[in-house]
């Protein structure tokens, strides 16, 4: 057993730990792996020279974390429909070998050819953290504490106790995301925006932050919709205005009907997935990057929405 921020870690076979992962198996062993812990993806293929070097060098650094990281293995030329994809969403999978960190289902952090083994522990080091560990000072129970209280409509004062968190630590993500919400629920996204953007660049794609620009885009979104029942019977009236379908699902999930918002966005995507610069998509990972990412409209949306990319 080892310790990791905190908290006891069991210690993993290395079978565990290094997987060679396929098309098949890649929501299972790395967006679905990564809710648990972070997972580290390497693209590779038999011709890559400097692959030959650097993924020895990646099992060892995972290896040497013990269970706090997991290591996939990707042959782009034996998986290239699922690099193709996986380029679509915006992952820069034109050279490799490439190396991407997933936590919580997204990619966080990635680097380009090969580089010391400082480098790789210290990009280890970074997923491990994003996903939560090497909790800074105790400060993750003042959070927590926080979260309650804005759960509980006391956003006034979750947002003072997230803000006492960062004049202890100015780069706790979990803290800047959630004074960031906090705002939003006081209605005052001006605010929310300004912290935003003032956010330190080292958190500024944390799972954390992103999520509280996600559900702050989202907010303004919810301004500007029409009424839910004037948007469905227009829909319904020609089911091929995917404008109206589009507005339809922001109408739907500012009303707080997520799933169905989901449901309409995955059908526009079937219908066009190109319609307007790939709109549906684009509001697709917004919602999922707003919401938990083992909430289980995330687990089917995402599911679904792979299953109509790969087929």
């Amino acid at each position: 057993m080892i310790e990791l921020g905190g908290q006891t870690q069991p210690e993993q076979p290395a079978g565990d730990l290094i997987k060679d992962v396929t098309e098949a198996n890649f929501m299972q062993d790395v967006v679905e792996a990564s809710m648990q812990a972070p997972v580290i993806v390497d693209f590779w293929a038999t011709w890559c020279g400097p692959c030959r070097t650097l993924t020895p060098m990646l099992e060892q650094a995972v290896t040497k974390a013990k269970g706090a990281v997991t290591l996939a293995k990707i042959d782009v030329d034996q998986n290239q429909r699922l690099a193709q994809a996986l380029a679509q969403q915006g992952l820069p999978l034109q050279s490799i070998p490439t190396v991407v960190a997933f936590v919580k289902g997204r990619p966080v952090d990635l680097f380009q050819g090969a580089v010391p083994q400082s480098e790789l522990d210290a990009f280890i080091k970074r997923a491990i953290e994003a996903a939560g560990g090497d909790a800074s000072n105790g400060l993750d129970d003042a959070v927590a504490a926080a979260e309650e209280m804005l759960a509980e409509g006391a956003a006034e004062d979750a947002a003072q106790t997230f803000a006492a968190i960062l004049q202890e630590d100015p780069e706790h993500a979990a803290a800047y995301g959630g004074l960031v919400r906090a705002h939003i629920a006081l209605g005052d996204l001006e605010q929310a925006e300004a912290i935003l953007n003032g956010a330190p660049v080292q958190i500024s794609k944390s799972p954390e932050v992103e999520a509280a620009h996600a559900q702050l885009e989202l907010k303004k979104q919810a301004a500007g919709v029409g009424p839910v029942g004037e948007l469905t019977a227009k829909v319904e009236a020609d089911p091929d205005d995917l404008q109206a379908r589009f507005d339809l699902a922001k109408a739907l999930h500012a009303s707080g009907q997520v799933q169905e918002a989901v449901d309409e966005l995955l059908e526009l995507f079937r219908r066009d997935r190109d319609w307007n610069d790939g709109a549906a998509r684009a509001q697709l990972f917004t919602i999922f990057d707003a919401l938990k990412p083992n909430d289980p409209v995330v687990l089917h949306g995402r599911r679904k929405l792979s299953s109509m990319i790969f087929a």
